[in-house]
């Protein structure tokens, strides 16, 4: 029998063991890694309503034009920002997704705030129920993915302690997601997922195959590009600039990261999220090429 483990499963055992001996020591367990149904990449063009917030935001547009806006880009699908949805009510949502399906408009997921990083247990409770009301609402539009964020680290709090706060709020959350089909993904974006090794040992903590993360290339302490890599083959979700955060934004070297997605056979959305300082109506669509490009360039299909 051939018991070497295919290299994007070979790399989720031991990423997950490295974030195990970070926090919890040796000897933690992990959930096994699920495989694939192909090993090659399938990298698909995204976009999220954040895109357009200077104009959502304002009641400029709406989400219904939003996703008019990215039919007319071409793109395969889009991120629902759920901070500029109307309501969560059955119709609406209901609405939404019916316009979608009219227009051949896949959902890439659903985005909302959270701030799981919470040492008091009550507070903990009160957003778990915030992300299950989420996960209906998610349930609802017919998308099968909901960002989260894992919040900022109290200070004088390790980062241990956040883990351990953080993945036990996941972890519930999850349990309730997996019920509808849901895949929840914590995004790197500052605070306590600041650093990969923190999202690698909160997801050995989830222990879950409806838990990963949302893969923002940008909010890393750190080197940029070993961070991003050592969790693509936990990436469930993309969302991509194309410059650092910071104060002096630097232009990022996407055509390596695209690699780096290609090279962990990932199979899914690589979400343009602009926050460039060009106009989202001209900017976007020359971000949505780059993207366009790339993706066929190292994608299978």
């Amino acid at each position: 029998m051939n018991n070497v483990l295919p290299r994007r499963s070979f790399l989720q055992a031991a990423g997950l063991a490295a974030a195990g001996s970070l926090v919890a020591g040796p000897g933690a367990a992990a959930h096994p890694p699920e495989e694939t149904s192909s090993p090659r990449p399938r990298l698909l063009t995204g976009c999220c309503a954040y895109s357009y917030r200077k104009y959502l935001q304002p009641g400029k547009m709406t989400m219904e034009d939003f996703f008019l806006k990215a039919v007319d880009l071409g793109i395969d699908g889009v991120d629902v920002t759920t901070y500029w949805l109307k309501s969560t009510e059955p119709d609406y949502l209901h609405s939404l997704r019916h316009l979608a399906f009219k227009h051949g408009l896949p959902f890439s997921g659903a985005a909302i705030r959270t701030e799981m990083c919470q040492p008091d247990p009550a507070r903990r409770a009160t957003e778990i129920a915030s992300i299950k009301k989420w996960v209906d609402a998610t349930e609802l539009l017919g998308a099968s993915h909901l960002r989260v964020f894992g919040g900022k680290l109290p200070e004088g709090a390790t980062d241990a302690q956040g883990v351990e706060w953080t993945a036990e709020t996941m972890k519930q959350a999850c349990g309730y997601a997996a019920q509808k089909g849901i895949t929840v993904g914590i995004e790197s974006h500052g605070g306590i997922t600041f650093k990969a090794s923190n999202i690698l040992a909160i997801l050995q903590r989830v222990n879950s195959p409806y838990a990963g993360c949302n893969l923002d290339i940008t909010h890393f302490q750190g080197d940029l590009y070993s961070q991003v890599e050592s969790l693509v083959p936990y990436a469930t979700h993309a969302h991509i600039r194309d410059h650092t955060d910071g104060k002096s934004p630097e232009p990022l070297d996407l055509d390596r990261i695209w690699q780096m997605f290609a090279r962990g056979g990932y199979q899914g959305f690589m979400s343009i999220e602009y926050e460039g300082d060009e106009d989202a109506m001209t900017g976007v669509p020359k971000l949505v090429e780059k993207i366009k490009m790339l993706s066929r360039k190292y994608s299978s299909v």
